[in-house]
């Protein structure tokens, strides 16, 4: 059983920055595809960021420009880098494996105070 295991969220002000840890208890390049989603409050969750085992990246429009995913397989471990945070993105934010996504962490608030 794969155990996602997310860190870094917390409250920051408008224009701040987080960066999330997802800690992942496999191989990651055996998982295959890593990603983000987030759910904000009363609202379904979506996609923020996706990478591949390939080095490809995948974002959602609203966060491009200011959000970096990355991954350290050696470690197995995935990095979400949230520049110019904005109220709208606050949210729980969740690590997940596989794409579509099959494991889920249990996710991070984020929350940004305007």
């Amino acid at each position: 059983q794969v155990q996602l295991v997310e860190s870094g969220g917390g409250l920051v002000q408008a224009g701040g920055s987080l960066r999330l840890s997802c800690a992942a208890s496999a191989n990651i390049l055996s998982i295959g595809s890593m990603g983000w989603y987030r759910q904000p409050p009363g609202k379904q969750r979506e996609l923020v960021a996706t990478s591949t085992n390939g080095g490809s990246t995948n974002y959602a429009d609203s966060v491009k420009g200011r959000f970096t995913i990355s991954r350290d397989n050696a470690k197995n471990t995935v990095h979400l880098q949230m520049n110019n945070l904005k109220p709208e993105d606050t949210a729980v934010y969740y690590c997940t494996g596989r794409n579509p996504p099959f494991y889920w962490g249990q996710g991070t608030q984020v929350t940004v105070s305007s």
